[in-house]
């Protein structure tokens, strides 16, 4: 074999490893952002396409999770953008979530299921790059400073991203965090 082909291969080896590694968490980030499966899988696999095509560009500097997460984020933006005005709502990702107790009937569960509709709408009505801000934080559980560096902002611009996006949701979902009287 000639060096360039051992190097390739090399390449190949590490680049496979990292998207076995990856692959769930770009999946589930890519559907937090678009909100639907079959978005998401394209988006993940675009992602993952445009990171082998430039992974000699991959410098070390920051954490290659954090790189690759960067560009699945741009990704699934890419697509959200694309296809906005023929966007329809599709499951919210939230079915796996308690939010409420099922022990507690079928009141709280129907509840639970509009309390995640509700959530889904309102994440859908946020402009993209509030959108990206609050997946990646409150969504994924990224620390500011990853989630920053995904987005290649500021962390200070990521809080204000956050705050806007939280005061939004809060806004869309003031029916449901208001006491009964």
């Amino acid at each position: 074999m000639t060096e360039q082909m051992e190097t390739d291969s090399q390449v190949a080896l590490e680049f496979e490893a990292i998207v076995e590694e990856q692959q769930g968490f770009v999946y589930n980030l890519t559907y937090r952002i678009l909100g639907n499966y079959a978005d998401a899988e394209e988006a993940a696999q675009d992602a993952f396409l445009s990171a082998y095509r430039n992974f000699h560009r991959f410098r070390g500097e920051a954490k290659v999770t954090t790189w690759l997460y960067r560009i699945a984020t741009n990704a699934a933006l890419m697509k959200l953008r694309k296809d906005r005005n023929k966007r329809t709502l599709t499951d919210s990702g939230y079915e796996d979530m308690d939010l409420v107790s099922p022990t507690r009937g079928p009141e709280e569960l129907a509840l639970n299921s509009e309390l995640r509709e509700r959530l889904q709408d309102g994440l859908e009505m946020l402009q993209p790059n509030l959108k990206a801000a609050v997946v990646l934080r409150d969504v994924q559980g990224l620390t500011n400073e990853e989630a920053a560096d995904i987005l290649k902002l500021s962390v200070s611009s990521l809080k204000a991203r956050l705050h806007r996006g939280r005061v939004l949701l809060r806004k869309h979902m003031q029916h449901y965090l208001q006491p009964n009287p």
